[in-house]
């Protein structure tokens, strides 16, 4: 039966493919793919773990038999056998054996997956006692994950996308796009959440989409989808809930609204659609090589944001003339940040941002010092396990002031890259004197340090984060230190409206439109084109052609995004006349409904 969930869309475009279900666990479980030469392997760690279990149930079993009914009543005894039965059920292990075998997912992967498929048989029974046996089914596996943790292989790059096995499905569904064609089938992600780390797992995958319960428009979930440049809905409460593993699932990332098992009209329409924007991408991709500037003669950079050195190749491609921000916490994700001996040292930074800078072929990489914290943990765990307001604790410059050792590294190794090309080194969350004076003696000392040890390294231009109001309010502060500012606009409008940009409850209250938001956001750019300062803007807002007229009209022409936005907004960019623009972008700004004008024609 066709039925719709509604969340909201983050990342564009059309996407139609099976539905892949990352289930969550009461413990971490690691979700990659494996190379065919592994899929041995990882059925074996299956094979050894259930078989561990079946000895600690035999052990127990054995006790329990010595026991008297005072100490192990009859029960527990038949809960042991029910245990044992669901260890060794074919149901278990041969779906195991499926997911490894015919779509390369890692063992722990497998495992829980086919846990959410029995579970659901479970649900559906119509006797009680039978539904009950669930838990036990999930107490298993939970067993079986426990002796598997800490031993899964290092992560693999992903597959090619799998063809469907013809003994899977019927060639004559009418459900079934790719019936009887023998084509390779799209898969699309389903999760209650990811992580920054899970997403970054997941960038060079076979997914063409994906869909979360949670997330706001400009939570880290959907920065990234939005640099895979996929559709992506997020905030779609109990999608992984409602779809079952292998539905046919579209995702609409235009109206952020998904459809699962869709009838054969619907297929039709949504392959239309997709048809139609990749007719539309291609039409952009005729700009790559025209540079941005406006029908009055004002040239405009188009940068891009990046999370990997290798994500320079997209940059590249979608004619970006920079690296506008280069997020290298991504660097850190997935290590525990108790154990600095697993955090990149030195060496490895220096050669990741090396290769940036190598990457962009002689054009500016500005480099963003680590911003970890609020929905960005190091671990990949929800911050909000451990804090009440993770947006507002111990994060970005906050937490590289508090880990001195951590910092100088990185600092180190920036310095160190920047002998290979220009490099501008962006601070993040800065808000107080105090922070200012502590980072700027830090870099003092990294170059010390470097100096010390004859080490080569070369010279930054340095620059603030604005994304706090207390720092758009304390501008000329900020100016008297600092040779650039980038504006985030995502962390901006979050901390000035009160609102977690990642919670899907508030976020139709998240508004880059709101007239606050903007005096912020003219202030902070008319006073840095009076003191002759760089300014751009790295959040979403840079990215968004809605607000692409204004920004112009305000004087920006520096726009940080992901490299999959910037030819859109270069067609904004090439049919702008500035001198029309500034006295409309001022009446925008005086409206009692920004939104609203923002609509209305120059």
């Amino acid at each position: 039966m066709t039925f719709a969930v509604h969340g909201l869309p983050v990342a564009r475009g059309i996407a139609i493919g099976r539905a892949v279900l990352v289930v969550s666990s009461r413990i971490d479980v690691a979700h990659y793919f494996i190379k065919p030469e592994e899929v041995a392997s990882e059925i074996d760690r299956v094979r050894t773990a259930r078989n561990a279990v079946a000895d600690e149930l035999t052990k127990l079993q054995a006790n329990v038999a010595l026991m008297g009914p005072s100490e192990a009543p009859h029960e527990l005894a038949a809960l042991l056998e029910v245990h044992q039965m669901l260890l060794q059920d074919d149901a278990l292990s041969g779906g195991v054996k499926h997911w490894i075998t015919d779509r390369l997912y890692n063992a722990e992967w497998a495992l829980t997956t086919q846990l959410e498929v029995i579970a659901r048989q479970f649900d559906e029974m119509e006797d009680e006692y039978l539904r009950e046996r669930k838990a036990d089914l999930e107490q298993v596996v939970e067993r079986m994950l426990h002796r598997m943790k800490g031993t899964a292989a290092v992560l693999a790059p992903s597959p090619p996308r799998r063809k469907r096995a013809a003994t899977n499905h019927d060639d004559d569904d009418p459900h079934d796009p790719t019936a009887g064609d023998g084509v390779d089938v799209p898969l699309v992600l389903i999760a209650h959440d990811l992580s920054p780390a899970d997403m970054l797992q997941f960038k060079k995958s076979v997914f063409a989409g994906f869909v979360t319960d949670v997330g706001g428009r400009t939570s880290h979930t959907a920065i990234v989808a939005r640099s895979m440049d996929i559709p992506a809905v997020v905030g779609a409460r109990t999608a992984s809930q409602l779809v079952r593993q292998d539905d046919w699932v579209i995702i609409d990332g235009d109206a952020g609204v998904v459809i699962v098992d869709p009838s054969p009209i619907i297929l039709a329409e949504y392959g239309f659609k997709q048809r139609q924007g990749d007719l539309e991408r291609g039409r952009l991709a005729r700009l790559r090589h025209k540079p941005a500037i406006t029908l009055d003669g004002e040239r405009v950079d188009l940068l891009a944001n990046i999370e990997m050195p290798e994500d320079t190749v997209g940059a590249l491609k979608a004619g970006a003339v920079g690296v506008g921000l280069f997020r290298s916490e991504f660097l850190f994700m997935g290590r525990e940040a108790q154990q600095l001996a697993r955090l990149p040292d030195e060496e490895e930074q220096y050669q990741a941002y090396r290769r940036a800078v190598e990457g962009m072929q002689g054009m500016p990489v500005t480099i963003r010092t680590i911003d970890v914290g609020a929905d960005k943990p190091l671990d990949g765990k929800s911050a909000r396990q451990e804090h009440l307001n993770p947006a507002l604790g111990l994060r970005a410059i906050r937490w590289s002031l508090a880990d001195p050792a951590m910092f100088l590294t990185q600092l180190r190794a920036i310095l160190r890259a920047a002998a290979h090309g220009e490099i501008h080194l962006l601070i993040p969350m800065l808000a107080h004197a105090t922070e200012i004076r502590q980072t700027m003696a830090l870099i003092d000392t990294a170059k010390a340090e470097l100096d010390a040890r004859s080490a080569v390294y070369g010279q930054c231009k340095l620059g603030a984060m604005i994304e706090i109001p207390a720092a758009a309010l304390t501008l000329r502060l900020f100016l008297q230190h600092f040779d650039f500012l980038s504006i985030g606009t995502n962390d901006l409008i979050q901390y000035t409206l009160a609102i977690d940009r990642a919670d899907e409850a508030v976020a139709h209250l998240y508004d880059p439109a709101h007239p606050a938001v903007l005096r912020l956001v003219a202030d902070t750019i008319a006073e840095c084109r009076r003191q002759g300062k760089g300014v751009s803007v790295c959040g979403e807002m840079a990215g968004d052609i809605t607000f692409t007229r204004l920004l112009l009209g305000l004087g920006l022409r520096s726009f940080s995004m992901h490299p999959s936005q910037i030819l859109a907004v270069k067609q904004e960019v090439l049919r702008a006349d500035t001198s029309k623009l500034a006295a409309w972008a001022q009446g925008v700004l005086e409206a009692d409904d920004p939104a609203f004008a923002l609509t209305l024609p120059v």
